[in-house]
């Protein structure tokens, strides 16, 4: 690892438990709205087998002051750069919701810049090819709100608070329009496998829609199907946690030639 990021976090890149002994590395992307620290509990379990770098986005919890980036290209562009010093051990991506289809573009231009991630977990969002149309970022504040509780995300009761309303409105309302303003641009498959997961409740994604990742890698797919809604990863973390720890440990050693 270069000089630069020898430190266990920089403004892009968060390491709640450093593994420096770990052999593989998992990018973990926020949904909209969503910090670093939503994947503190992901890194507490990994560790100390996967190393786990969560991203932070401006505009939310430490970066608040900052401007939020909404477009889902120029935030992949941002993210890859950010990564490619932490590229000296396999990794792999995690993406849940709007995350998710931001780490397929990081995936994309990591691979054009010769890096080639284990593989890509895409949680809880139409494939690339298959999103969706909406306009939830052109709400008023009640609007994109009311949004949040339908999908019942982590901490939304916290959106009873005015204070925290205000401070989250602006990063909400940024990757609402990041995610809904993205389109597909017919890229090559990714070469990565790709394990697609999916709450079988959840209204923004269909089984069908989650299905069609598998025509985004020339590598391997599955897909799997868990109770619950869009955050069903909270209730079935242990699960999810279990699956993506096999994936790790069966394509590292392949990848990396050990």
């Amino acid at each position: 690892m270069s000089d630069d990021v020898s430190r266990d976090s920089t403004p892009w890149v968060r390491r709640f438990h450093p593994s420096r002994e770990a052999r593989t590395q998992l990018i973990c992307l926020p949904h909209a709205g969503g910090s670093a620290s939503f994947y503190h509990p992901v890194s507490r379990s990994l560790t100390p087998a996967t190393d786990v770098l969560a991203i932070q986005y401006p505009g939310r919890q430490d970066r608040r002051t900052e401007k939020c980036v909404d477009s889902i290209p120029a935030l992949a562009d941002e993210v890859t750069q950010a990564l490619l010093p932490w590229t000296d051990r396999p990794l792999a991506l995690f993406g849940h919701s709007m995350g998710a289809t931001l780490a397929f573009e990081v995936t994309l231009r990591l691979e054009k810049a010769g890096v080639q991630p284990l593989a890509l977990f895409a949680s809880a969002r139409p494939a690339p090819s298959r999103n969706r149309r909406e306009t939830v970022h052109l709400r008023d504040d009640a609007g994109v709100l009311e949004e949040v509780r339908t999908l019942d995300g982590t901490g939304s009761a916290l959106l009873d608070d005015e204070e925290i309303i205000r401070m989250a409105l602006p990063a909400l309302r940024g990757d609402y329009k990041a995610a809904e303003t993205y389109r597909f641009t017919g890229a090559s498959p990714i070469a990565a496998p790709i394990h697609a997961h999916v709450g079988d409740s959840d209204p923004r994604v269909s089984l069908d829609e989650a299905l069609a990742w598998q025509e985004h890698t020339s590598g391997d797919f599955r897909l799997h199907v868990h109770p619950g809604g869009h955050f069903y990863l909270i209730d079935r973390a242990a699960q999810l946690i279990s699956a993506i720890s096999r994936v790790m440990s069966q394509e590292a050693p392949q990848r990396t030639g050990h």
